[in-house]
């Protein structure tokens, strides 16, 4: 998993009130905190680590400006909605952003799942990580996955967010992340399959429902 400076709910509570009135230092610790994730969130979507880099920056740039007019819940979550929406204007410039959505949705703009697909929301990808002792090539598959499938994995199997919180990051409904969420198990367990380095009774297992 993907390690962040520890700070407790009433330190980060405090960093926020500060930072909400100004103070510089205590946003760094904020920044200190979630940048790797914020990082590693904004490469899930972009799939390039410069440009990720970039897009980091300038969300904890907008975070800070905009600090004082958040409303509580979690932090993280706003953060990351915040990386969410800088990615994909990034993208939009660079041209690479559609509008047209990747996949079929309902009269509610939810995307459609599939019965056969939600079938596994008890085995995370983190698990199969922990077990195997080639995460290395774990990571490496998952970085294969479409941007759209990666983000929600980073999130909930790397990050262990709830599907709400992930909602909320990414700025989709709960139903778009957990249709996203079972496709990209399902192509991370068909990938797995074809490598050979990784045991079955592991990784496999682990992802399988």
């Amino acid at each position: 998993m993907y390690t962040t400076a520890q700070i407790t709910a009433a330190q980060e509570e405090k960093l926020i009130a500060d930072a909400s009135h100004g103070d510089l230092q205590a946003f760094n610790e904020l920044v200190l905190a979630y940048q790797n994730m914020a990082f590693h969130h904004a490469y899930s979507l972009l799939g390039d680590a410069a440009t990720a880099e970039d897009a980091t920056q300038e969300s904890f740039i907008k975070a800070f400006q905009a600090v004082n007019r958040f409303r509580g819940g979690s932090f993280r979550s706003w953060l990351l909605k915040i990386v969410t929406n800088t990615a994909y204007d990034m993208l939009r410039r660079s041209g690479r952003f559609s509008s047209q959505s990747l996949f079929p949705e309902d009269e509610n703009g939810e995307e459609v799942e599939s019965p056969a697909w939600i079938r596994d929301p008890s085995v995370s990808v983190q698990e199969s990580v922990e077990r195997s002792e080639t995460a290395t090539e774990l990571y490496s598959k998952m970085d294969e996955l479409p941007a759209v499938y990666r983000s929600v994995l980073t999130l909930v199997d790397l990050y262990e967010m709830d599907y709400e919180e992930a909602a909320r990051a990414l700025n989709v409904p709960l139903g778009t992340v957990k249709s996203r969420l079972a496709r990209a198990r399902l192509q991370m367990q068909e990938k797995l399959k074809k490598t050979a380095r990784i045991p079955a009774c592991t990784a496999v297992a682990c992802l399988a429902a």
